[in-house]
């Protein structure tokens, strides 16, 4: 089973406007609300290309009620830790410029803290656990340490996809996949990268320390694998981008959906970066016929720091 958790999810108001007037009454046209969260979207896009996966995570309130029942009508099993406090909402205006309103996560004490390990030490072997989304500054690292030691000790893959300092704080604990995007990526080594063979490299060096596989994101130009027995660039299909949100989740749940399957990490990567491409293209998260026809269009060739293909 592939368990997804989403330390801080959200509910996601949505709203669509001609113009932005700061100061102003501003009336919106089309609203959507959406559960939000990396670790949510992640399952969301599992189940519509037809793996079964368990949403666990910390939610609280209305919203958070909200976001249960809504993954419930999609199907998707939840198993999420009650919090005091209520689920934050993240506010997008969609105009002429998009502007965000992210609302603060939740504190997570102590007991919560252990709830969510025994769900994680109650896991079996061959099981996955996938740790997505920003980390709350009321959990410190070494629980975090504690929950991938727990996933090495009986044999759970253990897939992390943050950013920031709690990137650069867990890689010593050897996650089975990490997607950083390019920026991301110089993060970790204090540098800026620019090309597909910086990316190379230093993808190479994070595949030295232990991790199995390296994924970058790189955005209309398109993704690179490495893993020590691989190094591979995908081309990005062509298409109009409609929309952002999301397309790294979706590379990750395509990703994940395949290789549960053959355990190819080649067709993996394939299907991941048409599963990213599709939720690029739409106006939400991608269906499975879209990820499909997506497919024939993506070319992987292997790649060295010497040249480009």
């Amino acid at each position: 089973m592939i368990y997804t958790c989403t330390i801080t999810p959200s509910l996601d108001y949505t709203t669509f406007l001609p113009e932005l007037r700061l100061g102003e009454l501003n009336r919106t046209s089309d609203v959507f609300y959406y559960p939000g969260g990396k670790g949510i979207n992640v399952s969301r896009v599992l189940g519509r290309l037809g793996t079964s996966s368990i949403a666990l995570g910390y939610i609280g309130g209305f919203t958070g009620q909200y976001i249960t029942d809504f993954l419930k009508e999609e199907g998707i099993r939840t198993d999420f830790i009650q919090t005091e406090d209520i689920t934050r909402i993240n506010v997008k205006v969609k105009a002429a410029e998009e502007s965000e309103l992210n609302g603060p996560g939740p504190s997570i004490n102590a007991l919560q803290q252990n709830e969510l390990l025994e769900k994680v030490k109650a896991m079996t072997s061959g099981d996955w656990f996938v740790l997505a989304g920003s980390l709350t500054d009321s959990i410190p690292t070494l629980f975090f340490e504690k929950l991938a030691a727990i996933c090495e000790k009986n044999n759970i893959k253990f897939v992390l996809d943050t950013s920031g300092a709690a990137l650069k704080d867990l890689i010593h604990t050897k996650p089975f996949l990490i997607k950083p995007n390019i920026e991301e990526l110089g993060e970790l080594f204090d540098t800026e990268i620019s090309t597909k063979e910086e990316a190379l490299h230093f993808a190479k060096k994070l595949v030295g320390k232990g991790i199995q596989h390296v994924v970058v994101s790189m955005g209309g130009e398109g993704a690179l694998l490495v893993t020590r027995d691989l190094a591979l660039f995908a081309e990005a299909p062509k298409g109009q981008v409609v929309n952002t949100v999301g397309a790294g989740d979706s590379l990750v749940a395509g990703f994940l959906a395949s290789f549960t399957k053959n355990e190819d990490a080649t067709e993996a990567f394939r299907y991941g970066v048409a599963s990213g491409s599709a939720t690029a293209f739409s106006s939400d998260l991608c269906e499975k016929n879209d990820v499909d026809q997506l497919l024939e269009q993506i070319t992987i060739g292997s790649i060295t720091e010497g040249n480009e293909r």
